[in-house]
């Protein structure tokens, strides 16, 4: 039998202990009955943040309580990660992170204060978009044959946004490729990577469309390629990298953001979460939020995220471990 927590029942059972003590159906129901936090693993201003506090913002509507994003930073996702993790799993604490907290920490770190995959219960996930691989304006080529062939012999460097990054990838499965010795030149952060293309001062770069657009628009960069099988929308006459006959996984591998929830959270209040999730990912709000940053779908649920993590991240861990980056 199912019981389902009434007004009056909350009223008796009043304190949380109490509360705890009703079946896991019974709290579903009456959840949630305060404020809720969400950590963001990563710095305030970032696509992970954006996301956290616009889908914040949509359960708060929904369920009448207050949202508050807390940003807890560091370690590549790893001090947000084990403060969520050592959060009570009652609904109350959710985590925004990423793929490199998820997945490709595990090939980064030697030892982590979590375990990503069994300490957290999956809500939903999002996508970020392509990362269009973009180059000088001045360099003369079109396309990724093109440019292999003007840095055969040449000294080339290409800008990452993060040693492990997707970018970091990128350079090193094209050195691979085509027999090239292009330098991977790591950056803390987007802007300053995106500057340094369109001045010349790297040749090009991997990274998110919204950071490279203003260079872009500009006409001091120019795209040559995008990942994954699909074309952005953003970019219609670019190529994908499986288009231009690379067919390596490495080009295939989605960057996302991924809400998640303390491991034991009960079921009931996860599928409520992740149905809340998806709905939000059809307002107009983050409808505009995904057209900035050129991302073409919202939000996916539980299932969907688990699927992601159980075929992509075994390739993107594989892709990690071969540019043979010493695990810190």
């Amino acid at each position: 039998m199912i019981l389902r927590a009434t007004r009056r029942d909350l009223l008796r059972y009043g304190s949380l202990t109490a509360l705890a003590t009703l079946p896991a159906p019974a709290i579903a129901q009456a959840w949630p009955t305060r404020p809720i936090r969400i950590v963001c693993t990563y710095p305030a201003g970032g696509l992970t943040d954006i996301f956290a506090r616009a889908y914040g913002e949509y359960v708060a509507e929904k369920t009448g309580q207050t949202v508050i994003v807390e940003n807890k930073a560091g370690a590549a996702g790893a001090i947000g990660a084990e403060i969520v993790k050592q959060a009570p799993p009652d609904g109350y604490t959710l985590m925004f992170t990423n793929s490199t907290t998820m997945v490709q920490n595990k090939a980064l770190f030697k030892k982590l204060p979590y375990d990503p995959d069994k300490d957290f219960a999956l809500v939903a996930w999002f996508n970020t978009g392509h990362l269009p691989t973009m180059v000088n304006k001045d360099i003369p080529v079109r396309n990724v044959a093109e440019f292999a062939a003007w840095a055969k012999g040449r000294k080339v460097s290409l800008a990452t946004y993060g040693i492990g990054s997707f970018a970091h990838i990128v350079t090193e499965t094209l050195n691979r490729y085509y027999g090239l010795e292009m330098e991977a030149v790591h950056y803390r952060g987007e802007s300053a990577m995106w500057q340094d293309v369109a001045s010349g001062a790297v040749q090009g770069a991997t990274g998110s469309y919204a950071s490279g657009a203003a260079v872009l628009q500009a006409g001091s960069v120019k795209p040559i390629a995008v990942p994954t099988m699909v074309r952005m929308k953003k970019l219609p006459d670019v190529a994908t990298f499986y288009e231009q006959g690379l067919p390596e996984k490495a080009f295939q591998i989605r960057g996302w953001v991924g809400c998640a929830a303390p491991a034991g959270t009960p079921p009931e209040i996860v599928q409520k979460l992740s149905a809340l999730m998806v709905e939000a990912g059809t307002t107009e709000r983050i409808r505009k939020i995904n057209d900035t940053f050129a991302i073409d779908e919202g939000a996916r649920d539980a299932t969907y995220f688990r699927r992601v993590l159980d075929e992509e991240g075994p390739v993107s861990i594989e892709v990690i471990k071969s540019l043979g980056i010493e695990p810190q």
